[in-house]
């Protein structure tokens, strides 16, 4: 007690990574707080944490810093025992039965010390009691705690100690396995394994101890298994920490019946609301209005994490590694075949429910579809499992109606050609399924090729979807068919036969219940004047059909029409008013994130903005157009972007990028199956090629049809150089100093890295919902002027230089926004 630093902290043994913004907090929590609880799943860092603000703290306490480790004492051990260990590592004497908290809080009154109290989930009452007495009487004591779970005093902090981020998660395997392997080098499996293993500490370092034996690919390819992967811990380290199973074994032997019960049938979600736990998981011996209060027993031990509200609900979810542990309980026990049919069945009735909402098919405000099409960002993970079960207990029927319900929400998404895959595999094992099913089922599919810009495919789905419609009486799907039909003739240059399906989908509309489909047939005829020329004609269906989507709340379906009634404008050279109706389509599309109507819009502006002599505003636009449309993997939109990219160029300077833009186009629209007529700076080459050389532009030309996507895209959103004079003499293009200084693919960032902090990604991602920084600021109770400081760090880290290219990169990095 005499020397200068009074203590018993253990050393660290090994350097700490990550967290440092953590410790700091920390610290600053304990200078105004008596009573901090750290509490999280077991791994993930609880205690490492703990010692590492305690060893920052030491020398600030007059009487020390002490470390109390509590996992080794029985849970039903005598009375007094937390007080006892605490008395005895703070050397003070013993008494028979070991001190009550009133004799240790009188010892101790005028200490000024730092009480570290490790593992107090298995005897939390008592820690609870010991913490609330000393602290009551010992005015210059503070307590840091650890556990699973809150100790509930009155004056206590909870502080919920996250997974690490994934560049400290990678740099914590990556530091573990050099000092198991001296020379390790990881590469990109670093990255898979940090992901995989949810960012938890534990499960990372003994990942990491078995590179003496595997490679980091080869850890990647096994974690599959990681429970038999992750059993060989440290020796010296307490039993509950040597493996993964054990540590979560240990949190797991700490439930009541009815917890364990709720944990093990939580696992078929990848993530649930209240009533989804209540929907599925109650049954037998859990009763429905149990499930509130054991939830929130399993949030408060750390086994499932409280997430964020997304369309007006709490969502949960558990820790990979938690849910497989989970996953296995509940197989153990019999259950797994009827909790996941019941999964899927939820997801099923929710999915045609929601499904008639999105179109409308039920009333709705359009802020009411928004939180649907947010939700749905949400429930990805559970409509894939629902799809995946019903694949493998052979209940392809209700595959197929989940994805015909769902087809709205993944051509918004422009994720058309992974929903088509499903739709496919599941049409193959229902050839006999009822002309109800199969006959929606082919229509909707016949959509999401539409969407996915497959005139071909879609006419041939729609096609084969009109007997059975007609034979199930289903007149929605039927006009759904044959609207999808005009459209695919409208593309590929046959306008008779688009004309008669619309005129057809026209007699089947007028019923109630029609009202989308008499919307958007009446779009579809607008686009279908404006193909023939037949301009003066082409206004009036398009501003019915917006007329109608504004009336049904429907403002994707009125975003169609108004990008139409932009098209119309652009072709009639009403420059100011084309631009005024992409821009008009833009803010409902950025509401629910519907990207190939984004890019389609901003496409638009891009155009109109170069014709208006704005060149920095036609980047930004055609930077955020390409930058989505590649995400969205639909050729003929990346090729129109980079069409137009090839005008820009070649007008700040530069006509040899400008010739591998377009060829660029040419090669997309080519392995498209569109080449027909070229594209718009295909027909306005005469100029470079003159000032070029036919050789060289030829050149040029075939080089940038062979370029893949990805660098093309990186050659356009490149920064421009310096301009070319006009009287730049032509050269020899293998002597061409310019030629030669046309930054390659490889070398211009096409998606910046993901260096961004937790924090710059969530404003990231506010800031592609078209946040202001006072409206992030609001959303994130911070200042203006810190979220100002936020995004000029993205900015830089990025390497942008507007906040459209931020939006571009948060939807295609991030995932569609959502709050």
């Amino acid at each position: 007690m005499n020397s200068a630093e009074k203590g018993n902290l253990p050393a660290e043994p090994n350097p700490f990574v990550g967290r440092e913004r953590d410790v700091e907090d920390l610290r600053t929590l304990l200078e105004g707080m008596r009573s901090v609880t750290l509490c999280g799943a077991g791994g993930i860092g609880k205690t490492r944490l703990a010692v590492r603000v305690a060893h920052a703290l030491r020398g600030a306490y007059a009487d020390g810093v002490w470390f109390v480790e509590l996992g080794d004492l029985a849970p039903d051990g005598p009375p007094g025992a937390v007080a006892g260990r605490v008395a005895a590592v703070l050397g003070l004497p013993g008494e028979d039965g070991g001190p009550q908290p009133e004799t240790l809080a009188g010892t101790l009154r005028d200490w000024e010390a730092l009480l570290v109290l490790d593992n107090c989930e298995h005897l939390v009452g008592d820690c609870a009691a010991l913490t609330g007495t000393l602290l009551a009487r010992c005015p210059r004591l503070r307590v840091l705690a650890t556990s699973r779970e809150p100790l509930r005093t009155p004056v206590e902090n909870v502080w919920r100690v996250p997974p690490l981020e994934p560049g400290e998660a990678a740099r914590l395997f990556e530091e573990r396995a050099r000092a198991a392997r001296p020379g390790f080098t990881g590469g990109r499996a670093v990255e898979e394994i940090a992901r995989a293993l949810d960012g938890v500490p534990l499960a990372l370092e003994l990942a990491a101890a078995r590179v003496r034996v595997l490679s980091a690919e080869q850890i990647a390819e096994r974690l599959a298994d990681r429970f038999r992967l992750l059993n060989a811990g440290d020796r010296t380290a307490p039993p509950r920490q040597r493996t993964l199973r054990a540590a979560i074994d240990w949190s797991h032997e700490l439930l009541g019946e009815g917890e364990r019960l709720l944990l093990r049938r939580l696992s078929v979600f990848s993530g649930w609301t209240l009533e989804q736990a209540e929907r599925v998981c109650a049954g037998g011996p859990l009763r429905a209005e149990e499930v509130l209060d054991l939830l929130t027993a399993l949030a408060d031990k750390s086994l499932v994490v409280v997430g964020a509200e997304v369309a007006g609900e709490i969502r949960f979810r558990m820790l990979d590694i938690i849910r497989r542990y989970a996953a296995e309980r509940l197989e153990e026990a019999g259950e797994r075949d009827a909790l996941r049919g019941r999964h899927r069945d939820a997801m099923l009735e929710l999915a045609e429910r929601h499904g008639e909402i999105g179109l409308a098919g039920r009333p709705a405000p359009w802020d009411a579809r928004v939180r649907l099409f947010r939700r749905y960002d949400a429930e990805l993970g559970n409509v894939r499992e629902a799809l995946a079960w019903s694949l493998e207990s052979g209940g392809a029927e209700e595959g197929l109606r989940i994805c015909t319900a769902l087809r709205t929400y993944w051509i918004v998404r422009g994720r058309s050609a992974e929903w088509a895959e499903w739709a496919d595999r599941f049409l193959a094992r229902c050839a006999a399924a009822p002309a109800s099913v199969r006959g929606p089922a082919l229509a909707g599919r016949a959509q999401l090729a539409a969407g996915g810009r497959d005139a071909s495919r879609a006419r041939e789905f729609a096609e084969a979807a009109l007997a059975p419609c007609r034979e199930a009486g289903d007149a929605v799907m039927a006009a759904t068919a044959l609207i999808t039909l005009a459209e695919a003739h409208t593309v590929t240059g046959r306008p008779a036969e688009a004309e008669a399906r619309l005129d057809e989908a026209d007699a089947l509309t007028g019923e109630p219940g029609q009202e989308w489909n008499r919307a958007y047939a009446s779009i579809a005829r607008g686009y279908l004047r404006i193909r023939q020329g037949r301009l003066r004609e082409a206004r009036e269906p398009l501003e019915s059909g917006l007329r109608i989507m504004r009336e049904l709340g429907q403002l994707w379906g009125a975003a169609h029409a108004l990008i139409g009634l932009g098209r119309l404008a652009e072709a009639r050279g009403d420059r100011a008013a084309a631009r005024a109706r992409y821009e008009e389509a833009l803010p409902p599309l950025r509401e629910i994130g519907a990207r190939p109507e984004i890019a389609r819009a901003l496409a638009g502006v891009g155009r109109i903005a170069l014709a208006q002599g704005d060149p920095a505003a036609a980047r930004e636009a055609l930077t955020g157009s390409l930058l989505l449309a590649r995400a969205t993997g639909v050729r003929l939109d990346a090729a129109r972007v980079l069409d137009t990219f090839a005008e820009l160029v070649a007008r700040e300077g530069d006509p040899r990028r400008a010739v591998l833009l377009g060829g660029a186009a040419a090669g997309l629209r080519d392995a498209a199956g569109r080449c027909a007529g070229g594209g718009r700076f295909e027909r306005r080459l005469e100029p470079i090629r003159r000032k070029l050389g036919a050789p060289l532009v030829a050149q040029l030309w075939g080089e940038g049809r062979a370029l893949p996507l990805n660098d093309a895209v990186a050659q356009a959103v490149s920064v421009p150089g310096p301009r070319v004079p006009e009287t730049a003499p032509e050269r020899h293009p293998e002597r061409d100093p310019e030629r030669s200084a046309l930054p390659s693919p490889a070398a211009v960032p096409v998606t910046p890295p993901a260096t961004l902090t937790a924090r710059e990604r969530e404003i990231a991602a506010l800031v592609a919902r078209g946040l202001s920084n006072r409206g992030i600021a609001e959303e994130l109770v911070i200042s203006p002027a810190t979220v100002a400081r936020h995004v000029t760090n993205i900015l830089t880290k990025l390497g942008f230089g507007s906040r459209a290219q931020v939006a571009a990169w948060a939807v295609e990095q991030l995932g569609d926004p959502r709050p």
